[in-house]
């Protein structure tokens, strides 16, 4: 476990350098349009989380629920042999299958969660662009009930760190279908619909590591021939400046709080899944100011920018 942990260390800085080579071989060798600007946004994104936020914020809100799960835990779960390993991934694998799903269908979380979708290119790049924010929101209170019944903290957030690091290669477009592997693991195709804000898939494909949880709670949905995958939020954010990609949502999500006129509509506001409506002021200002006019796409009615999902 503690070669693991060092080696995560330095997974950031050596993703960095392969999405950096995947640009230059689509751009320079495949002759692909590559859009650097987002390239960056995505590295100042990376870089200001790894290296300043989690500086002054080195723990999440719900660590306190997560000492005093351990505290009360029923059991204590040995991870010395290859099954309680086994049992482990799996088990941190279904707390995040319902941690990305509520992510995308409960507002508070899809605050931070949209910054991942923003993206309006699907390549490796994007895949370390998470927002500066996860922390606030609490989120590892989906780990809660994997501790209270006894794997210790340590472990649990070790595997959900190989999670993520796992779906790094999932944001890799070229990459076609893997025959017999996309019946059991999380592949590229599988994340490309995920990413994609094409009505038909919306809404799908949450798994991290696996996919059969999709497939048994109904959010699977197979990469279709017929229909490309159109990526971004279903109204596109434009900007590519970092303030704007990861406080807009929060900003959209102030604006409606401000709005509300009872405590029970605030209330379902923030739990509540990411409303319809057309793009609020206070994104499109937001946008507009810093891209220098270059504000979010509102012609889709009915569609927020958050609302890619």
């Amino acid at each position: 476990m503690t070669l693991l942990l060092q080696v995560l260390q330095f997974a950031l800085p050596a993703l960095i350098v392969i999405a950096t080579l995947e640009g230059l071989v689509l751009a320079l060798v495949m002759r692909r349009d590559y859009d650097w600007r987002a390239y960056l946004a995505s590295l100042a994104d990376a870089l200001g989380r790894q290296y300043f936020v989690y500086t002054i914020l080195p723990l999440s809100l719900a660590q306190p629920l997560v000492d005093l799960a351990w505290k009360h835990r029923l059991f204590t779960v040995p991870l010395n042999g290859a099954l309680a390993v086994a049992v482990l991934v799996i088990a941190q694998d279904f707390s995040y299958y319902w941690f990305h799903r509520c992510s995308h269908r409960v507002r508070w979380f899809w605050a931070t969660h949209a910054i991942h979708h923003s993206s309006n290119e699907f390549n490796l790049a994007a895949s370390y662009r998470f927002g500066w924010t996860g922390r606030l929101t609490g989120a590892a209170i989906f780990y809660v009930p994997m501790i209270w019944l006894g794997f210790a903290p340590g472990p649990v957030f070790t595997a959900a760190a190989v999670n993520l690091l796992y779906q790094f290669w999932l944001h890799a477009e070229w990459i076609p279908k893997l025959g017999w592997l996309e019946y059991v693991l999380n592949t590229p195709s599988h994340h490309r619909v995920h990413h994609a804000c094409n009505t038909e898939y919306l809404d799908r494909n949450y798994g991290g590591v696996f996919i059969v949880f999709d497939r048994m709670f109904g959010t699977f949905v197979a990469e279709r021939d017929d229909l490309p995958c159109r990526y971004g939020l279903v109204t596109p954010l434009r900007s590519n400046n970092p303030i704007v990609i990861a406080f807009h949502e929060w900003a959209a999500l102030a604006r409606d709080l401000w709005r509300s006129r009872s405590w029970d509509d605030r209330l379902a506001c923030l739990i509540g899944p990411p409303r319809g409506g057309e793009a609020t002021p206070a994104v499109t200002a937001m946008a507009h100011d810093a891209a220098g006019g270059d504000a979010p796409d509102a012609a889709s009615p009915g569609l927020t920018p958050s609302s890619c999902r």
